[in-house]
């Protein structure tokens, strides 16, 4: 792998670092300033400071002790000299479970750029991963 797709391999890494320890600027570090984050229920935050102030609320009370687990990055691929795509997959686990419910995984599919002599998150979509018959059920659920 070379030097770029082995840098653009660790940005989810760090993200879940920074996630686990419940420090919302660590998390979005590898973002450009003008970066945005769509989350898996379509609110796009726009720039990294409104992922900070976003997440850093959350990571105090509501996904206080979460956690990030089995993070698998899928391909990394650039498209140009100086952009890439990441596809990542994670679980969330929330504080005092070991394991991460099936409705708490996770697909991103990050676009990189390459300025300012680094790579940054351009964009970040965050979906949840749902199995075709849990979605069917609950559409029929939402007909009733």
């Amino acid at each position: 792998m070379d030097a770029s797709l082995d840098t653009l391999h660790a940005v989810p890494a760090r993200m879940i670092e920074g996630w686990n320890r419940g420090d919302a600027a660590a998390f979005a570090a590898d973002f450009a300033q003008d970066a945005e984050l769509i989350d898996f229920d379509g609110t796009v935050h726009q720039g990294r400071d409104a992922v900070i102030a976003a997440q850093q609320p959350a990571f105090d009370t509501v996904l206080k002790g979460s956690r990030l687990v089995r993070s698998e990055v899928e391909f990394v691929r650039l498209v140009a000299p100086d952009a890439a795509v990441i596809h990542h997959r994670f679980g969330m686990t929330m504080a005092g479970e070991t394991e991460p419910l099936p409705t708490r995984y996770f697909l991103q599919l990050f676009t990189m750029a390459r300025r300012h002599d680094r790579w940054e998150i351009a964009t970040l979509l965050n979906a949840r991963q749902v199995a075709l018959d849990s979605a069917m059920a609950l559409d029929a659920q939402a007909t009733t």
